[in-house]
């Protein structure tokens, strides 16, 4: 694809979903949440964007040269090594959209350029956020450096300790990085006194950006996932991703993404999500840890997206905001809930979940690296064993499938964890 067939347009799936979206809520007052409660957090445009009921929200192009720059449109590319490996048949077909060519080796630029560059707009002058695995702390100090903002990034102690690169990286970016829980913030300090030798938890983590950003008026909250703005910004992945299918006259059978939060997921299956309403057949699949299986095992409820209690409530399949998840290296599917929109999808049967062991996914990624030749992030080897599963599954029924998945994130940055399983 050529810089021209970048999307100049992000596709806003709210207007085509078949039900409404159930609204946050006020946690006090238990009402839905005005648009002007957000600003504390949020730029302008951005909470705009949010309930926003137009189908297509135009690119600005100045950001638009921001994601040239970072070498948008990505390559979808076929799995023909893989395919080998697995001894596919003739008509089962694995496509893989590689979003790991990012400068700091995943998606997560799509949405925090798009957010830095509003920001910038409005005056703010800095920003602050949370990060799991470290890619979406990453992603926002590169995102920060672009628009001349200073970053604050609170990372989940367990990641900050098992992936010292990421760290780094940030910091030649600009950013300051404080492992989470920290002795930074009064919720940071406080669950370090309840509880000792806590590995920490996304939502301690976002509780301690939050707390930044609401007492400091000239910074503004990043989120990684979960709202629906931040999916709109990562659906140029699925908009892309349709346009080269159509280019070489293929329909996509079985879409698979990793789930955290549901950010790249919804980012590559949203623009298909319209298709589906209006009865194309296309088995859309979710996968996720079995440590953190929010999908498969949470409740679909109002809960807060935070531990500290601090954010609206959000109605979306979650295992509660004091839950604790094992210290698993896909640091980036540790949170304990889902994107409403992507829980709502979920609750009406539009998309199927699966949960797999830390095992099953390295086992995969490293059939993946011996096919292939790249490395996956520890959260993509989730996608790719649903991958290699479907595409076997096909192969036993003697069933024609294009697969498409994708490739959220290199493991470039990960390799200790692959000597460790």
């Amino acid at each position: 694809m050529l810089a021209e067939d970048f999307p100049r347009h992000y596709y806003n799936i709210l207007p085509d979903l078949p039900e409404q979206l159930p609204f946050p809520l006020n946690p006090k007052t238990r009402e839905a949440v005005k648009a002007e409660e957000l600003e504390v957090l949020f730029p302008k445009e951005c909470i705009k964007q949010e309930f926003s009921n137009e189908s297509f929200i135009k690119i600005p192009a100045e950001l638009r040269e921001q994601y040239f720059h970072l070498g948008r449109p990505r390559p979808l590319y076929r799995a023909l090594r893989l395919e080998k490996k697995l001894s596919l048949p003739k008509g089962i077909e694995i496509y893989y959209k590689r979003e790991d060519l990012s400068p700091v080796g995943s998606h997560k630029p799509n949405t925090a350029l798009a957010q830095a560059f509003y920001a910038k707009k409005q005056g703010f002058e800095n920003v602050s956020t949370e990060t799991g695995a470290g890619q979406w702390g990453s992603a926002v100090s590169l995102a920060a450096m672009f628009n001349e903002l200073n970053a604050e990034v609170y990372m989940v102690r367990n990641s900050f300790e098992q992936k010292p690169y990421r760290k780094i990286l940030m910091n030649l970016f600009g950013a300051e990085v404080f492992p989470s829980p920290s002795e930074n913030t009064i919720i940071g300090k406080q669950m370090l006194k309840e509880k000792k030798n806590f590995n920490g938890s996304l939502g301690t983590a976002i509780s301690e950006a939050i707390e930044k950003a609401a007492t400091n008026e000239k910074t503004f909250y990043s989120i990684g996932s979960v709202l629906n703005h931040v999916l709109l910004h990562q659906t140029i992945i699925g908009l892309e991703t349709k346009k080269q299918l159509e280019s070489i006259d293929k329909n996509a059978d079985v879409l698979i993404g990793c789930v955290g939060g549901g950010s790249n997921f919804a980012g590559l299956i949203f623009p298909f999500i319209k298709d589906k309403l209006k009865g194309k057949e296309t088995e859309i699949i979710a996968v996720e840890p079995k440590a953190v299986p929010t999908l498969t095992k949470g409740k679909y409820k109002y809960d807060f997206g935070d531990t500290g209690k601090m954010t609206p409530l959000i109605k979306m399949h979650s295992l509660g905001s004091d839950f604790i998840p094992e210290p698993i290296h896909a640091g980036g599917l540790r949170y304990h809930g889902d994107s409403p929109i992507v829980s709502l999808l979920k609750n009406l049967d539009l998309i199927k979940a699966k949960a797999y062991s830390q095992e099953q996914t390295f086992e995969a990624a490293k059939i993946f690296v011996n096919s292939e030749g790249i490395i996956p992030a520890p959260e993509t080897a989730h996608a790719i064993k649903a991958v290699i599963d479907s595409a076997l599954k096909a192969k036993q029924n003697k069933e024609e499938k294009t697969i498409v998945f994708n490739f959220s994130g290199h493991g470039l940055l990960d390799l200790p964890a692959y000597t460790k399983i």
